[in-house]
């Protein structure tokens, strides 16, 4: 799949089948959520695959809008150090990381991290260090379903020169 189809057909996906992901694949994920803009190259994001099933149940259970992450056969977590520019830098990774998935023929949701009450218990179940926030939990797998969320045409939001 190419870049632009990727990026125009990537949706949320809640529902996953239970086929793992081979380990080859979650690396290629992680490298391209590296790979990321970041403000002034700082890189500041650590990630955590999180294949375990009992630990997946215990991140799902912790969210408050995230059970499906114990259904998911991966959650990646996206930490970042606590530079100037923390959310920006993990909120792209985050990005990159889902519009790869989709182009391994994986769906994958966003559940929000900073800012979240739960977002020091996560780290403290996964062994961030201090210093570190949490940004996205990621839910990935093979879509048991095909999301049909429209979106706006782009008529609605494009403005030329002004809004």
């Amino acid at each position: 799949m190419d870049a632009l189809e990727a990026l125009k057909t990537r949706r949320s996906v809640r529902v996953f089948k239970s086929n793992p992901i081979p380990g080859k694949v979650i690396e290629d994920l992680i490298d391209c959520g590296r790979m990321a803009p970041t403000a002034i190259n700082i890189q500041p994001w650590e990630f955590i695959a999180v294949t375990d099933a009992a630990l997946r149940a215990r991140i799902a259970g912790a969210t408050d809008h995230g059970d499906f992450i114990k259904a998911a056969p991966l959650c990646i977590a996206v930490f970042c150090k606590d530079t100037k520019y923390y959310l920006e830098d993990g909120c792209n990774a985050s990005v990159c990381i889902l519009v790869a998935a989709r182009a391994h023929g994986l769906g994958g949701c966003w559940v929000a991290g900073d800012k979240k009450p739960y977002a020091g218990k996560i780290g403290e179940m996964l062994g961030s260090p201090a210093g570190c926030k949490l940004i996205s939990l990621l839910a990935i797998g093979y879509p048991a379903e095909q999301p049909l969320a429209a979106k706006r045409p782009l008529s609605e939001v494009l403005h030329w020169e002004r809004f």
